[in-house]
């Protein structure tokens, strides 16, 4: 598949875990939605190889790690490595949306190309 469209909403309901990679046919990386409800405790995990990027959709959470509590709102970013054991929990009074990437083996080099040329100097303006 190409390319596949969706929402939260259409992948579940409810607090939990919304699995996006399956429905999506991502295959490159990991992906999950955590939707978390006020007053969540979080699960202390770690992976054995693939380091995690979380970002905050909506609403605020919690995140313990490494001895350090930290609190994040929306447009938060928390980038873990695989073996750090880490905690994401919701105390707040609403509900938080946190989107999980995961990967491993590194970062692929730039390869994006323009399909109109015509594009280039808007793009290069762009930053």
């Amino acid at each position: 598949m190409s390319h596949a469209f969706s929402s939260l909403d259409e992948l579940g309901e409810g607090p939990g875990f919304r699995k996006i990679r399956k429905p999506l046919g991502v295959t490159a990386f990991g992906v999950n939605a955590l939707v978390l409800p006020s007053g969540h405790e979080g699960f202390p995990h770690y992976h054995d190889s693939q380091d995690e990027l979380y970002f905050v959709h909506r609403g605020r959470v919690k995140v313990d790690v490494a001895g350090e509590s930290r609190e994040l709102g929306e447009g938060g970013l928390f980038h873990v490595e695989a073996a750090t054991p880490r905690s994401i929990s919701n105390p707040f009074e609403e509900e938080a949306i946190v989107y999980v990437v995961g990967g491993k083996d590194g970062y692929v080099e730039r390869d994006g190309h323009l399909v109109d040329p015509a594009d280039l100097e808007r793009r290069a303006s762009f930053g």
